[in-house]
């Protein structure tokens, strides 16, 4: 079996982290027991661009048990969990291409190698997978059924691509089934990002002006923890109805260049490109810590922070001093990276347990109507998505009431009034 890893000597503690995140997992872990027995994905190659973790691997696990045959590399280069890639690789039998820290031109090497796959229905986080495939392994195009989606970032990119005619093959969203982003960017990048903040400076956030850039799920989820943590949250928005929505929870709002002069955290949630610039640079005080957890690290402008500074170092793991030719210092975390994967361990697994979920069935999906799907961007099927929701609830032992027929006539007819 072909993979390119870190050291095959650390899948014995890889194995153990992928089953204490698999007792978080039970809608995941109901869903591989029916794949047993159904082999739904029976004959299917599957390549995925994924966040190489314990919560991943136990998907890869699920997949492979519906009878397909996956490959799996990193959405991002110091996201990689290096005894995870090796428990898959010796454990699983999963050919993996991903190692910690690798530099661009290994991380689309790698992309590359798990497209050597063939695949059939591609699993994305971020789109990298899918534009490598239109931009530089068309050849592949012929054969693939479709794809899924897991981050706001991607289905952006994908819904462009749609828009311009330019995307061959449909991609189901997962990122915006409900059961996805309600609460895995929002309890789970809320969660995760204070705890990368953490893990990489060891700071109080209690009394410090915490920035947040976007006000989206990921916004809202990051805004509430450091709200929580004793923070004084203040967000910057350019949607009216978010900013709108943000005053209305209590927060602060103003724009980016009001909000750099007194900011102490800045975090920056947009999917976007160039949201904290040379402009917010030149107004920050001395010590202000810098952090991205967006998909990309595209929405720092570090260029311009490596042009206003006269000196540079890592002063701790993670953390990178910018010394300013004004003598100021600026703190940037994870070299702008998505936060809560390189500083920490990413979404609880009980969060990814619903995202995941929708994964595997949504596969599940293209491969029985991909066919017969156009070539643009598609939401989870609400079937799914309830299905999902559902079984979540099963598993923490909730019951819910049902509409009786007389309640769904009712609702669905407009003769009957006060």
């Amino acid at each position: 079996m072909n993979y390119d890893i870190k050291d095959i000597n650390f899948a014995e503690e890889g194995k153990r982290r992928m089953e204490w995140a698999a007792r978080f997992m039970p809608v995941l872990a109901d869903i591989k027991e029916n794949f047993k027995k159904e082999k739904p994905l029976k004959g299917l190659r599957i390549s995925a661009c994924l966040h190489v973790t314990s919560e991943t691997a136990n998907l890869m696990e699920t997949i492979k048990e519906g009878g397909a045959q996956v490959a799996l590399t990193a959405s991002n280069p110091l996201s990689t969990q290096d005894d995870i890639a090796a428990a898959l690789v010796k454990f699983y039998e999963i050919p993996v291409f991903s190692i910690n820290g690798e530099d661009n031109e290994t991380y689309y090497k790698h992309i590359n190698q798990a497209l050597d796959n063939k695949p059939r229905i591609t699993m994305d986080d971020g789109a990298d997978l899918v534009s490598t495939i239109h931009s530089q392994r068309k050849e592949l195009l012929k054969d693939i059924i479709g794809g899924t989606e897991e981050t706001t970032t991607g289905v952006i990119r994908l819904k462009s691509m749609a828009a311009h005619k330019v995307l061959n093959y449909p991609i189901i969203a997962v990122n915006d089934a409900k059961t996805k982003h309600l609460f895995d960017n929002r309890y789970g990048t809320g969660q995760s990002t204070i705890d990368g903040i953490l893990r990489s400076t060891n700071i109080l956030i209690a009394g410090t002006n915490f920035v947040v850039c976007g006000y989206g799920w990921c916004g809202r989820g990051v805004a509430i923890r450091a709200k929580g943590a004793g923070a004084k949250v203040i967000i910057c928005e350019v949607d009216p109805l978010r900013a709108l929505e943000a005053v209305m929870d209590g927060f602060q709002v103003m724009p980016l260049t009001k909000a750099s002069e007194t900011g102490d955290i800045f975090v920056t949630v947009t999917g976007d490109k160039n949201v904290i610039t040379e402009a917010h640079f030149n107004r920050m005080k001395d010590g202000a810590i810098v952090a991205n957890s967006g998909h990309f690290n595209v929405e720092i402008d570090i260029p311009a922070l490596n042009k206003l500074s006269e000196k540079k170092r890592i002063i701790r793991k993670l953390v990178e001093e910018f010394t300013l030719k004004n003598g100021r210092k600026i703190f940037l975390l994870a070299d702008g990276r998505l936060l809560n994967l390189s500083a920490a361990e990413g979404h609880p697994a009980s969060v990814m347990d619903m995202s995941f979920a929708n994964q595997a069935l949504s596969v599940v999906y293209l491969a029985k109507e991909g066919k017969n799907l156009q070539k643009k961007v598609y939401a989870v099927p609400k079937e799914i998505d309830e299905d999902i929701a559902l079984r979540k609830l099963r598993s923490m032992n909730i019951q819910i009431d049902s509409l009786t027929d007389e309640q769904k006539s009712y609702l669905a007819g407009w003769e009957e009034g006060t």
